[in-house]
């Protein structure tokens, strides 16, 4: 391998905002500037903050929502509703 190319894999801690939920892996992410956190190894590492993760998206949680933004399920409704025979 070249030297020099490749992004420093170093571990990081991922914080899901959603339901406080952390956990550490390894990654390429730029973390120049970011705040820390001790893990339970009692190291410190760079912490990177998400908003969903297994933790909380409704596929895993299987809490599945229907997110109704400006009324789009009752007009779909209106439109394709069967209309009543004559």
């Amino acid at each position: 391998m070249k030297k020099g190319i490749h992004p420093v894999y170093r571990p990081v801690i991922f914080l899901d905002t959603a339901s406080n939920h952390a956990f550490l892996t390894r990654s390429a992410i730029d973390t120049r500037g970011r705040e820390t956190m001790k893990w339970a190894d009692g190291n410190e590492y760079p912490v990177v903050k998400v908003e969903v993760s297994s933790e909380s998206h409704s596929f895993y949680t299987g809490k599945h929502k229907i997110v109704d933004t400006a009324g789009r399920v009752e007009k779909f409704k209106r439109r394709y509703a069967k209309k009543p025979a004559a």
